[in-house]
């Protein structure tokens, strides 16, 4: 079982700073100045994990005890402004990275509700919360109706991701593997997603 450590530590700013990315861009496309998009990228990258942390006492939360956390949402606000150029040539490139961030929010949601030895259910709640409230913060603010509440291929792709990585534990792979496989199948049924135009409906 997964334990931790550097790589915790590693997943969680890796998590953050894509969703911090997500974000921020998503304030740039409301036209919000520099402070506006820093707030969605804080939002973003670190509502779900805040949220996560406060349901299994896990107190205080991370970007209330280290300031790493603030810098990388400051990083990522700064990448997605000065990137500016590069983003206007790649088409729905919000969604492209919240696809990304998906992926690795699922896998370190679960791996923390393992640690805290949870049901799997709980543990696969626990990667969807992580990886879906700090969207759904993200869509509130800039006063959209979440992803996570549209018939979008959302929830169900961390599910799927989710019980995939059970599917991965029961088979022996090496834990750390599991979470890279995992990340990149989520990311990959999200961005099919979205290039086919699929939805509950459809799907």
């Amino acid at each position: 079982m997964w334990h931790g450590g550097r790589v915790h530590l590693t997943l969680n700013l890796l998590a953050v700073f894509i969703g911090g990315v997500s974000g921020a861009l998503a304030g740039r496309q409301k036209n919000m100045d520099l402070f506006g998009m820093f707030v969605l990228s804080v939002l973003t990258g670190m509502g779900g994990g805040t949220l996560r942390s406060m349901l299994i006492g896990d107190l205080p939360p991370a970007v209330f005890v280290d300031p790493i956390y603030l810098i990388i949402a400051a990083v990522a606000t700064a990448f997605a402004w000065f990137g500016e150029p590069l983003w206007k040539k790649v088409r729905r490139v919000v969604s492209v990275v919240d696809a990304m961030s998906l992926g690795v929010f699922v896998s370190l949601g679960i791996r923390v509700g393992q640690a805290h030895d949870l049901a799997w259910w709980a543990c696969i709640c626990l990667g969807v919360i992580t990886a879906t409230f700090g969207g759904v913060l993200r869509d509130i603010a800039r006063a959209e109706v979440p992803l996570i509440f549209r018939r979008e291929i959302y929830a169900t792709a961390c599910i799927i991701g989710g019980l995939a990585l059970y599917g991965l534990d029961a088979l022996k792979v090496p834990p750390n593997l599991g979470v890279i496989v995992i990340t990149v199948l989520i990311t990959a049924i999200r961005l099919m997603a979205i290039r086919y135009a699929l939805n509950q409906s459809s799907a």
